[in-house]
């Protein structure tokens, strides 16, 4: 690992994470994220209730307002850790985080609850921003997608078991008591970033000011490379965002299996670890761009899979689990490899790239998730034909990224990011 430069004079500063408390940090940070969307899908029917939502999709408004809030958010952190800092900016994040969770527990009406979520993705965008910011100021290239890959492992732990626990939660104390145990959380996780130094090179710092700032956002969008891999993880992601909407209702009604939800969702977690773990192992070795863009051929050949099964009338419920755990699985290849292609030439602003294309394919996929979700007429075709038209649109996307040069090692790839 990298020497971590810290801001600091040497008396005064604290014994330096290792690489593995480094890890494990970051993936709690984002795993904060994770907390205020998943530990939400199985007390949306008692948030509906307790608030008076009469139409059963309009529960999914809980997550896709939080998303948007996470994608308006993503554009603020990362000019603004880049002058002050990634720690800086992280820390009074997380007060906010505090302060949005306590006040959803108290919401009064629906109304009241998405504003107020809303408000939350703002402030936790600053979360996923900052993280990726951090381990670019430490690696780059296959060396950072392994870090990140390795930070998703971590992170994926918390999904699969976050279902269980809200539904615990809401059953022993009410919906409320969910937001108050985030906000716990996150209380933890500011005494833990005491450890943290400050990664940013004092000679990366940039100014705070609004023409910098365009002028960093109109270097990556007319970067294209880093364009077209922003826009095809945007879809991508698109298509988890479209199942986290929908997967309560799909295991309730369509398979009458409530109860199960949160074994189910473990289930489907469980392959977003299984792929991150796989890709840490072989991402150095393969190279990115191999690894993540097979994983886009399989995507679609699985959401073909689920087609089939749907339209067959004999779908189950574990043959659903079976086929969503595998293309889940295979977002994890594709995820954490797109975003470091898209950061590759960008270490001399990576707080700026980083924040700009958090936006934008953040925006991009919490848009496309909700127009999913609301999709659902009772059946699990929807979310199915949506897989597949995700996975055709991302890998179009990366073929006119990469010039129709698809497989390639970095020391391959077209050097004209023009």
């Amino acid at each position: 690992m990298h020497n971590i430069p810290s801001v600091p004079p040497p008396e005064v500063q604290r014994p330096l994470p290792g690489q593995r408390e480094m890890v494990v940090m970051m993936a709690m940070v984002m795993a904060l994220n994770a907390l205020a969307i998943d530990s939400m899908l199985p007390a949306l029917p008692a948030i509906g209730e307790g608030l008076g939502v009469t139409v059963a999709n309009d529960r999914q408004y809980v997550i896709s307002t939080y998303l948007l809030g996470i994608g308006f958010g993503s554009l603020l952190y990362g000019p603004l850790s880049d002058r002050f800092g990634r720690k800086g900016v992280l820390v009074p994040a997380l007060f906010a985080y505090v302060a949005f969770s306590i006040g959803c527990g108290l919401a009064t009406s629906f109304p009241m609850l998405l504003a107020l979520r809303f408000g939350h993705g703002i402030v936790s965008a600053a979360l996923g921003v900052i993280v990726v910011a951090v381990i670019r100021d430490l690696f780059s290239g296959d060396a950072m997608a392994k870090r990140l890959s390795m930070i998703f492992l971590v992170f994926m732990i918390v999904p699969a078991i976050a279902p269980t626990m809200g539904a615990g939660v809401a059953a022993i104390a009410g919906w409320r008591s969910i937001f108050i145990v985030l906000a716990a959380m996150g209380v933890v996780m500011l005494f833990w970033l005491r450890r943290l130094p400050e990664t940013l090179d004092p000679a990366d710092v940039r100014p705070l000011d609004l023409r910098t700032m365009i002028a960093g956002w109109a270097t990556v969008t007319r970067h294209r490379r880093a364009a077209g891999y922003m826009f095809a993880s945007g879809m991508m992601q698109g298509s988890l965002y479209g199942y986290l909407n929908s997967s309560e209702q799909i295991i309730a009604d369509v398979f009458q299996a409530r109860n199960l939800f949160p074994l189910v969702f473990a289930f489907v977690a469980t392959g977003i670890a299984i792929a991150n773990f796989s890709n840490a192992a072989i991402v150095e070795r393969f190279g990115a761009r191999r690894v993540s863009q097979s994983a886009v051929f399989a995507f679609m050949a699985t959401a073909s899979a689920q087609i089939l099964v749907a339209l067959s009338g004999g779908e189950t419920l574990w043959m659903f689990t079976a086929l969503m755990m595998v293309n889940v699985g295979l977002i994890g290849f594709i995820g954490s490899n797109f975003g470091s292609i898209a950061m590759e030439d960008f270490g001399h602003m990576a707080g700026v790239a980083s924040s700009y294309q958090s936006f934008a394919k953040t925006l991009l996929a919490a848009t496309v998730g909700a127009l999913i979700g609301q999709q659902y007429d009772g059946t699990t075709l929807p979310l199915a034909y949506a897989f597949l038209i995700s996975g055709v649109v991302g890998l179009a996307l990366v073929y006119w990224a990469e010039r129709g040069k698809l497989f390639t090692r970095p020391g391959t790839a077209p050097k004209n990011p023009y």
